[in-house]
């Protein structure tokens, strides 16, 4: 069955390869991107609708999300794939520490403004997440923003974690009424991911050793569409963190779930 899909990141990386082989597969791809150069050229070759939004800018976010609602009443899946590793410590126009607010912050506020065609489609909400989550990350409720003893690779982390404890908030909120949401790490890519980051993994990345050691987009892609087109509850758990195609334990932070919510509710100005 045709399924109505958008992804976030979706101009390069695990996010197109996801794109061209759902649209392959018969579903209606929305594709959202940074660039507007990047994001229409790859729409244009699939024949995908498509939009930009740059994450740094939650107008930018709400604009985005104002549409998606009034074209598609009913979204089946919605993937939360756009992030980025970033370099020195920066405050975005919004006021937010970049890293928090691209990797996290504007997932949450999208996913929160969709929520009413989410329901409809009884939808699954797929986060793309990372193991930095549980190796590097050290969620401090009263410091999101990073401002006590930042690293870029630290930074990262944290939003990943905060992904994860976003998706486990969805599961209890909204799993009774039909939504469901998993987050996965889709393991080491040889992409355009980090090339641009001002910091010791964006070298790494503009290295050869991706392209030896790392996988392809289109194999990485593999757990992402899995998550996307099978059925919650019979092939994976709501409210789970993948890898390898396992459900993988986490240790949980200090940070309950439902206080990262309202907290960002918070800072969002949204009604909670």
């Amino acid at each position: 069955m045709s399924k109505t899909i958008v992804i976030t990141g979706a101009s390069d990386g695990i996010g197109l390869a996801a794109a061209r082989q759902l649209v392959r597969g018969g579903h209606q791809v929305v594709m959202v991107g940074r660039s507007p150069h990047k994001t229409r050229t790859a729409a244009e070759e699939l024949g995908a609708e498509h939009y930009t939004a740059d994450f740094a800018h939650l107008g930018d976010v709400r604009a985005l999300a104002a549409k998606l609602a009034t074209r598609h009443p009913r979204i089946d899946v919605l993937m939360n794939n756009a992030g980025a590793i970033l370099g020195e410590r920066t405050v975005t126009e919004d006021g937010f520490e970049e890293s928090f607010q691209v990797n996290y912050l504007a997932h949450f506020l999208l996913t929160t403004l969709l929520i009413d065609p989410l329901l409809t489609g009884g939808a699954s909400v797929v986060q793309t997440a990372s193991n930095a989550a549980r190796l590097s990350s050290r969620v401090d409720l009263d410091d999101l923003d990073n401002s006590r003893r930042y690293s870029p690779v630290r930074a990262y982390g944290n939003a990943k974690m905060e992904l994860i404890l976003f998706t486990r908030e969805l599961h209890r909120r909204y799993h009774s009424r039909g939504l469901s949401a998993v987050a996965f790490h889709p393991g080491g890519v040889a992409s355009g991911f980090a090339r641009t980051s001002r910091s010791p993994v964006g070298t790494l990345f503009r290295s050869p050793v991706p392209g030896l050691f790392f996988q392809s987009p289109a194999k990485a892609a593999g757990q992402m569409l899995w998550l996307a087109t099978s059925e919650p509850g019979r092939n994976w758990a709501s409210g789970g963190y993948y890898e390898k195609r396992s459900l993988r334990a986490v240790k949980a932070p200090s940070v309950a779930p439902d206080l990262l919510w309202d907290r960002s509710t918070e800072l969002l100005g949204l009604a909670p």
